[in-house]
């Protein structure tokens, strides 16, 4: 008893470390909604260019999904994720002393690189290292956990980069890498592999086992809607939440990273709450409802409703976004047991991708209704409304899933 009691908490200690480096890449994903403003100062950069300084670190995420899988299988938790992280402490230096757009885009390619496995390592040790019955909810917490990530990104980076400069701001997080390499160097030893090492596939023998995914019919409508959902909320928390309170109604960075904490906080609980409240069978009609109710509250700020709405539309976003966590539960439905790795590296990969691709096309849509004296905040909000509308609308009217593991899909 003793020594399962002590195993235990080994694997709780070791969790928490793995943990750290995904609250960071949650502080690093967010951190362009309040270094918008004094970076748009410095640099003299368009609404698109932000788009593409926020979008690159999503891309370079979303993009090594697949292979991070890889990496985990072949290299295991602790190598993958030791070898990798280092990149984002580089990367948050390149950014700190960037002279130039150029670099700092770089700097935040080498940080999503550093990141991409941040989230990977924690569910696989999780499958690895807790019981079956327990991944569900070890997972929720560990989601949780993470994203106090974004608090930082909150009133403590609007503190910080207000009485400093932005680039102190990379250099906190940084630092922060920094310790939570030390701490997994540390801390965290290899949980056991499923399978023996003379079984794992060959780089190219795990990259060819994703065709079949790609092959069934269904995959396109979950790929179409994960595309839009998180990245409607990453968009607004990650890169126009504080230009659409400075500019819009003039509040201070400060105050705009107080609303960020708000939205954060909210963000946590979100998935809890919609974790608990999963339809089963009627999940799918319950995403697309929530998925056109989102895109209503991005619709209605999209009309400068003034500071009061706006600020309630931002945290009631930040509540709804947690029905994403159903979209986790309709994939893993919707693919047999011996694909479900695969599906969700897929889908996490859409997700992140689709991250970096509205922030760069918002960020477009912004330039152009400036240049045309148009209202650059209604312009990019009634484009992630519509964006969500054609994400529900692909969901519902593309293949659906059949003879799959749960009925819940239907």
């Amino acid at each position: 008893m003793r020594h399962t009691s002590r195993t235990a908490g080994s694997s709780w200690l070791m969790l928490m470390a793995l943990t750290t480096a995904f609250a960071l890449s949650q502080a690093f994903r967010t951190v362009a909604a309040i270094l918008a403003t004094p970076l748009q100062a410095e640099f003299g950069l368009s609404p698109q260019a932000l788009g593409l300084f926020a979008g690159a670190f999503h891309f370079a995420f979303g993009a090594l999904q697949l292979m991070m899988g890889i990496g985990i299988d072949l290299q295991g938790v602790r190598r993958t994720v030791l070898m990798a992280f280092p990149l984002a402490i580089v990367g948050a230096a390149v950014s700190a002393l960037a002279p130039n757009f150029a670099v700092l885009v770089a700097g935040q390619v080498l940080i999503g690189i550093g990141c991409a496995p941040a989230f990977l390592v924690c569910t696989v040790f999780i499958a690895r290292q807790f019981p079956a019955e327990r991944f569900a909810a070890v997972s929720g917490m560990t989601l949780g956990i993470g994203s106090l990530g974004m608090l930082l990104t909150g009133t403590p980076l609007a503190w910080l980069v207000q009485a400093t400069s932005w680039r102190t701001g990379f250099w906190a997080l940084g630092a922060g890498s920094a310790l939570s390499w030390l701490l997994i160097l540390r801390l965290v030893q290899e949980p056991p592999a499923p399978v023996a090492s003379t079984e794992r596939p060959s780089v190219l023998g795990a990259l060819r086992s994703y065709g079949a995914l790609f092959a069934l019919p269904h995959t396109l409508g979950i790929v179409a809607l994960a595309w839009v959902t998180y990245a409607s909320f990453i968009s607004l928390r990650g890169l126009w939440l504080g230009p659409l309170l400075i500019e819009r109604h003039g509040f201070s960075l400060v105050q705009s990273g107080n609303v960020a904490i708000a939205v954060s906080v909210v963000g946590m609980f979100g998935p809890v709450l919609f974790g608990r409240f999963d339809p089963g069978a009627s999940r799918r009609r319950w995403i697309v409802g929530f998925t056109l109710t989102v895109a209503a509250v991005f619709g209605m700020m999209a009309f400068d409703p003034g500071a009061a709405l706006d600020v309630a539309g931002l945290i009631a976003v930040g509540v709804l976004s947690g029905y994403i966590v159903l979209q986790y539960a309709d994939v893993k439905a919707a693919y047999p047991a011996a694909m479900t790795g695969r599906a969700m590296a897929v889908f996490t990969m859409a997700m992140f991708l689709g991250v970096a691709v509205m922030q760069w096309f918002t960020g477009a849509v912004a330039s152009i209704a400036s240049a045309h004296g148009a209202d650059p905040f209604m312009s990019v909000l009634l484009t992630i409304a519509a964006l969500l509308v054609s994400g529900a609308a692909a969901f519902v009217l593309l293949p659906k899933p059949t003879g799959t593991r749960a009925s819940s899909t239907g």
